[in-house]
């Protein structure tokens, strides 16, 4: 079985009218990729200034390859465009551990 994939996003939003567009838009292939948030800017504590004042987002896929392909795929690399003229950000895709 493979490792889940994880995208881990801290988000700056600059245009909050623009970044619904965003949501919007990534949520079709967000859909079509199977991904499943597992954080979506709750209440949280933040220790350090690095990302004081940012949305904090982690969505997790089946795979690690399954993440990846989302990410590069047409859909969502349209959506991204939306995203970098809505925000700026700090973004990892990351494999899960599993023992």
């Amino acid at each position: 079985m493979a490792k889940k994939g994880y995208w881990v996003g801290h988000i700056n939003v600059t245009s909050p009218e623009r970044y619904k567009d965003y949501m919007a838009a990534n949520a079709v292939p967000l859909k079509k990729y199977g991904a499943r948030f597992l954080v979506r800017n709750g209440a949280c504590e933040v220790h350090g200034d690095a990302l004081q004042g940012r949305r904090h987002v982690v969505i997790e896929f089946e795979s690690y390859a399954i993440a990846k392909a989302c990410y590069d795929s047409p859909e969502y690399q349209a959506a991204a465009k939306i995203r970098d003229e809505a925000s700026t950000s700090d973004f990892v895709m990351i494999e899960g551990h599993e023992e």
